[in-house]
């Protein structure tokens, strides 16, 4: 259940960086969620450090810091 949140975060976070909405978020989603299930804790805690990196980036610019 949680390598599906973060593979859908992940597709989030790729979508947002395109700039245009669709599919090509939800695929790339939907392959980084079964690459992370196929990697195991490994993959769930990469997949995690990967939104928390952007999670705190964004934060950062929205502070202007």
């Amino acid at each position: 259940m949680m390598k599906r949140i973060i593979g859908a975060l992940v597709g989030r976070e790729i979508d947002r960086r395109d700039g245009s909405g669709g599919v090509k978020g939800a695929a790339m989603g939907w392959a980084a969620g079964s690459m992370l299930r196929r990697m195991g804790p490994v993959g769930t805690a990469l997949g995690a450090a990967y939104i928390g990196k952007k999670m705190y980036d964004r934060r950062k610019a929205k502070r202007g810091l």
